[in-house]
């Protein structure tokens, strides 16, 4: 099993690194072909090892060098395949293999084709890394590999200012929650006298609840930034800068679902601190309503799904938080299926429509881009959580155990969302889809994408369908071996069906309103797009403006007045000196002229000097030697 683990672990940066080769050359398909058949060859190997565990076999576990050994301090490059991590590993190939063979067709005429697809195979082995480490440093390895990563497939088109700008923005801020990620991963060493995660969980229990809390803040700080949770949350929508495919990899299997995955992988040591559990359950919830808030007034398609990502991170966080772990990562994979083939969706309409984000200049696409509206109508059902695709098992269970665990405000801000996702989700169905042609009349004739790309999205399209009720068995079943084996049951029937059939309605009802308002004639109320409410929704609760004004803005203020001390103070007094000795170099240079003539007349003036001291010095002794006789004479 050894050798399957390094194929899927190893064969993405092969990929990487064979696109590299043609990255200053002019487009060649190959460097788009290979990365996408070694994505597939780490999907079978991860298939196989999941065959494997699911089989019954036991952990794959493997140390392929030290690391680093000084002390008491010994960390490995180890890599462990486990019931967790092998469910991560398919979640990130399988979407990522789609992502691959998709981008051929969408990246076809850009010019930065070859270099793309380094990039993006080298954003998966970063991915791949954090999920499949033995350790949190080899996690943290991959951790910071997916956000340079991501600042590279962001900022992709770096012409773009708004691109470049997004890019620094998501690194940035990653940054300030990395620190205290590795506050964190330090305390867990200093406390446990391990890295490595058997050993560090197996010691914690001995230690005291101040520094098991210290330790599960600062982490969840970590994951804060990558899972893009409030108020470190404003990079996640800015990241719609980047290609499309980027924004699907990104959004449902890689780098925003590392923060879920870091909770998971932690669970050992959050059952320990439930009052930190419930505080990260209490702050998903209200990233999952306050997202969705958003969505429901922005009119940029990309932009609605990447608040969507962020509603649905809070529900994980939700579950995550009240000890639910194997529930979080079945919505994470559940997610992923039907986020990223509504990523994609969105890509075919762009192409479509010449890069047109506003849906409010669309509608009637269905007629010419009829996979598309089927593709982006069943992944809209499952993200609104309908019976019985994907999203309805994964979602249901996630209000289940909020309600099992009588934390009903949790449950009611958790059904509220899934009605407000509803409506946005198929708002924008209804504004692309259906309606009045407005796109004719401004020269936009759409067509739909090459069938490639298409045969791409379809098991996708098949996942999101059937994944919540193919894998909710055998998924329990497995990852329960490693992570809290607890199932989440309202016993009193009536209650159950009265709650799942109630959801059901609620949604449908949202669903229906959504159709109803937008579904025909669009009429834009400048009346209510000019109040409060929809101002305040609009510009995202003016937070990207308030970290402007007194971030970005005081951050910028004093690095002008750093820069300029340092120009006046410090590097004044460099070129002060520097302009002394280079003065008084220029004054005396003629000494080295060349001249006979001048060069004796110099040795003259030397000699002169020299016997002056000489002299100087002889009555110097002279006058000392007198001083001495007169003072032994009074004696």
């Amino acid at each position: 099993m050894e050798l399957y683990l390094y194929t899927a672990l190893f064969a993405p940066i092969v990929g990487s690194l064979f696109a590299a080769l043609f990255g200053m050359s002019k487009k060649n398909i190959i460097a788009g072909l290979v990365p996408s058949a070694l994505l597939f060859v780490s999907w079978l190997a991860s298939l196989k090892l999941l065959i494997y565990i699911l089989g019954g076999g036991e952990e794959v576990h493997v140390e392929l060098m030290t690391w680093m050994a000084t002390g008491d301090l010994y960390v490995p490059y180890g890599f462990i395949v486990d019931q967790v991590s092998v469910t991560m590993m398919m979640v990130v190939t399988t979407v990522s293999t789609v992502v691959h063979v998709y981008s051929i067709g969408y990246m076809d005429h850009d010019k930065g084709f070859n270099r793309f697809f380094a990039w993006l195979s080298a954003f998966v082995f970063s991915m791949m890394v954090l999920v499949m480490s033995d350790n949190f440093l080899g996690l943290f390895i991959g951790w910071e590999g997916v956000g340079v990563c991501s600042w590279g497939l962001i900022g992709f088109w770096y012409h773009k200012e708004t691109a470049t700008w997004a890019a620094n923005e998501a690194f940035i801020m990653n940054r300030i929650a990395d620190l205290a990620m590795l506050i964190g991963i330090f305390l867990v060493y200093w406390n446990t006298g391990s890295i490595q995660y058997h050993e560090a969980f197996a010691a914690m229990p001995a230690l005291d609840t101040s520094v098991l809390t210290a330790m599960g803040i600062f982490l969840f700080i970590g994951a804060m930034g990558k899972s893009a949770q409030f108020p470190l949350h404003t990079w996640l929508a800015d990241a719609m800068e980047g290609p499309t495919p980027v924004s699907a990899l990104i959004h449902a299997a890689t780098m925003v679902t590392a923060g879920v995955y870091l909770v998971v992988r932690a669970n050992p040591l959050y059952d320990l601190i439930p009052d930190v559990g419930l505080f990260i359950a209490s702050l998903g919830a209200f990233v999952a309503m306050f997202a969705a808030t958003m969505a429901l007034v922005n009119r940029d398609m990309k932009r609605i799904i990447a608040y969507s990502t962020l509603s649905q991170l809070g529900y994980m966080f939700v579950a995550a938080g009240l000890g639910a772990y194997w529930v979080a990562l079945f919505h994470l994979m559940a997610h992923a299926f039907f986020k990223a083939l509504l990523f994609l969706g969105a890509g075919n309409v762009m192409h479509a429509m010449h890069d047109e984000l506003d849906p409010f200049k669309m509608g009637d696409l269905k007629t010419s881009m009829k996979w598309t509206w089927i593709f982006m109508t069943l992944a809209s059902v499952a993200l609104a959580g309908i019976y019985p695709l994907a999203g309805f098992f994964s979602k249901d269970l996630i209000l289940e155990v909020s309600f099992v665990e009588h934390h009903y405000i949790l449950y009611t801000v958790l059904l509220l969302t899934a009605g407000l996702t509803a409506f946005y989700s198929f708002r924008l169905v209804a504004l692309i889809f259906h309606g009045d042609d407005r796109h004719t009349e401004n020269g936009v004739h759409p067509h739909e994408a090459y069938n490639f790309m298409l045969y791409a999205m379809l098991p996708l399209a098949i996942l999101a369908v059937v994944a919540g009720m193919i894998f909710k068995t055998p998924y329990y079943e497995m990852v329960t071996q490693v992570l809290p084996a607890v199932e989440y049951h309202i016993h009193n029937h009536t209650t159950f069906w009265i709650m799942t059939i109630g959801t059901q309605l609620f949604v449908i009802a949202s669903i229906v309103y959504a159709y109803k308002k937008y579904a025909k004639a669009v009429k834009v109320d400048k009346k209510v797009e000019s109040g409060l409410l929809y101002q305040l929704l609009y510009n995202q609760y003016f937070i990207p403006q308030f970290y402007e004004e007194y971030f970005t803005k005081t951050y910028r203020e004093l690095s002008e007045m750093m820069w300029k001390l340092d120009m006046k103070v410090v590097d004044a007094t460099v070129d002060g000196v520097a302009n002394v000795f280079h003065g008084t170099g220029k004054a005396t240079h003629e000494m080295q002229n060349g001249n006979l003539s001048t060069m004796l007349r110099w040795m003259v003036i030397g000699t002169v000097v020299l016997l002056a001291l000489a002299a100087a010095f002889t009555f110097g002794q002279s006058e000392g030697v007198v001083k001495m006789l007169s003072g032994l004479g009074a004696i």
